[in-house]
């Protein structure tokens, strides 16, 4: 009966064929004999699922992973541990040039009949372009332009041919070409703004000057 099973089962069963012999009641024995065979066999069965379970190779996934194949310079890498270098400073040359714009945009929408309180306020900006503005050679140069070519104000046309003047000035100082300044209207005009929006307050009517 033992023969079936495996070495390390047959050997605890077959230890359990006499057991008739100690009891007068042939199929009382039988049945421990039977319930002892079972328990036995689930035992050791449990036992070797075990033992296999335990031998089988586990594999564990890590909770951080770092591919070996990607190298430090990969795009991968760099994608992940890029640094956001800080913007550039603006250039001289950057600076001088959105500063002529505004200025020039300036004069496009500076009124033909300035109030007396816009003429001080050009004036006032370009002395103060001429002690806060963030190129100190370039200040100081504007402010020997100034001295030389006071601002001159007294109308739109007036207004934006002096500063198309003054802006040649330092052009032909920096070693380019003059603009010509008939055409400066053409080349810096009004903002294109919807109902007069960007007009310059107290410029619907002609002033006159007391």
């Amino acid at each position: 009966m033992c023969s079936g099973f495996p070495a390390i089962v047959s050997i605890s069963l077959c230890s359990c064929t006499d057991m008739g012999a100690e009891n007068p009641n042939p199929f009382q024995a039988l049945f421990r004999t039977v319930e002892r065979f079972s328990n036995c066999v689930q035992t050791h069965l449990a036992n070797f699922t075990q033992q296999a379970h335990r031998s089988l190779p586990t594999k564990k996934n890590p909770l951080i992973s770092i591919s070996s194949s990607i190298k430090a310079d990969s795009p991968a890498t760099n994608t992940h541990f890029l640094v956001k270098k800080p913007a550039a400073p603006v250039t001289k040359e950057e600076l001088g040039r959105a500063t002529w714009t505004f200025l020039h945009t300036l004069a496009a929408q500076y009124p033909e009949n300035p109030t007396r309180q816009q003429k001080k306020d050009v004036k006032e900006l370009m002395s103060i372009l001429s002690r806060m503005y963030p190129c100190q050679e370039c200040a100081d140069h504007f402010k020997e332009v100034l001295r030389a070519n006071p601002v001159m104000a007294g109308s739109h046309d007036e207004f934006s041919q002096w500063l198309c003047h003054v802006h040649n000035i330092v052009n032909r100082s920096l070693g380019k070409l003059i603009f010509p300044c008939e055409r400066v209207d053409a080349r810096w005009g009004k903002l294109d703004c919807e109902q007069r929006g960007c007009d310059l307050q107290g410029t619907t009517s002609k002033h006159i000057e007391p």
